[in-house]
């Protein structure tokens, strides 16, 4: 028996919280179960680089678990790891961060779901930009919150959000604003000015600021780190950062984050994570270590490999005459739209079947998104080659 299989008026489903059963399956997921397993694919559905973690980090890990790493650990992650972490960011961001500072978490997403755990509760909203990646979304509406969305806008100069028009979407309920930036999916980078007036915002209004900059180190403009609410911390600040170890080291499947916050907020952070995972594994918060203290050249050559990558998408795009591409400063997406094409999911599934190029619908990140597909270019100048072949050739046959 297949969940397809079960009807929808089962007592037990019934007696799902119907916040929980209205969030909907993901359509990211969706393609790219269609695709998974099947020769000659050319996966750019997911935000994951196309390169193993490196070997070095590996290494580590194979280390700790040979010398017996499986026990339990702190819940906030190991004491040598997190002041790896604030080194990290003292060195990025010039702060005077401390250990104390840090907890390390199981991935990004998990990181995002103790933050808004620690300051949403049942009926309140958290405000955020869209489109968005829809975790970013589901996780308050799990929590029973409302969400409200304001949308970025996309002009002549790539994509922007009205600052004032996301102040004024914060109504009396607001207990949470979540930023991403760099932006999954559209490149995005919130502007330094805009950080502090949102900064000064939220903290005359006592609102909860949550920055999801798990796409920091992956910036196109020469620098070696997006603009940052890091160096916004302070021990009065209700400022929670979430980072994590998948994107610029190459360790997805790894699972491994961290929250940067007040120092004082610690405990409370600590006992979340008790309750919902217990603790990261001790072998895999040892390669985290070995990440930190030697992979800034694996970094560097990452994001110059992206850059490159991500010059071919766009050259190949804007060649398509039906295509729309705003231009993103950041994270490894290509947000576009095409003409003519309204709903993305049924776009993404024919390309996939037709030509074996695997893309996300649009519609996956919100209302916002429809009409707009994402590549993800973290992947060899090769493969981009060969997705925009069978892109050119899928738009031509539908055009004829």
């Amino acid at each position: 028996m297949t969940p397809h299989d079960i009807s929808e008026n089962s007592g037990a489903l019934q007696g799902i919280r119907s916040d929980v059963r209205a969030i909907g399956a993901s359509l990211i997921r969706e393609i790219a179960h269609l695709g998974m397993g099947r020769d000659g694919i050319v996966p750019l559905w997911f935000g994951e680089p196309d390169q193993p973690t490196p070997d070095f980090i590996r290494k580590a890990a194979m280390v700790a678990l040979e010398a017996g790493d499986t026990f339990y650990q702190p819940n906030r992650g190991i004491g040598p790891l997190r002041d790896a972490l604030a080194v990290y960011g003292n060195g990025l961001y010039g702060t005077a961060l401390t250990g104390d500072n840090m907890t390390v978490t199981v991935s990004g997403l998990n990181a995002i779901m103790i933050a808004l755990q620690a300051v949403l509760k049942a009926g309140d909203r958290m405000v955020t930009t869209a489109p968005i990646w829809p975790n970013i979304v589901a996780i308050p509406q799990v929590l029973g919150a409302q969400v409200t969305s304001v949308p970025l806008r996309a002009g002549g100069r790539g994509w922007h959000l009205d600052i004032d028009a996301f102040k004024a979407a914060c109504a009396p309920d607001t207990k949470a604003i979540l930023i991403n930036s760099p932006n999954n999916p559209t490149g995005w980078v919130m502007p330094p000015d805009d950080q502090k007036k949102l900064v000064d915002f939220a903290a005359e209004r006592g609102i909860w600021l949550i920055a999801d900059e798990v796409y920091a180190r992956l910036i196109y403009n020469g620098q070696d780190a997006a603009p940052s609410f890091v160096p916004f911390i302070h021990e009065d600040a209700r400022i929670m950062v979430i980072n994590s170890f998948s994107k610029s080291w190459a360790m997805t499947g790894w699972r491994l984050g961290w929250i940067t916050a007040p120092a004082s907020i610690g405990g409370e952070i600590e006992k979340l994570m008790e309750f919902n995972v217990s603790c990261p594994a001790g072998f895999i918060q040892k390669a985290g270590i070995v990440a930190l203290r030697d992979g800034e050249s694996f970094v560097a050559s990452s994001r110059q490999r992206y850059s490159r990558a991500r010059a071919a998408l766009m050259d190949r795009l804007r060649d398509m005459n039906r295509i729309h591409l705003p231009g993103g400063d950041g994270a490894f997406y290509a947000f576009f739209r095409v003409d003519g094409v309204d709903d993305t999911v049924s776009f993404a599934k024919e390309l996939l079947v037709s030509e074996g190029i695997g893309l996300a619908p649009g519609e996956a990140f919100g209302p916002e998104g429809a009409g707009y597909i994402r590549a993800c270019y973290a992947v060899s100048e090769d493969r981009i080659h060969q997705a925009m072949d069978g892109l050119a050739r899928f738009l031509k046959h539908k055009g004829s």
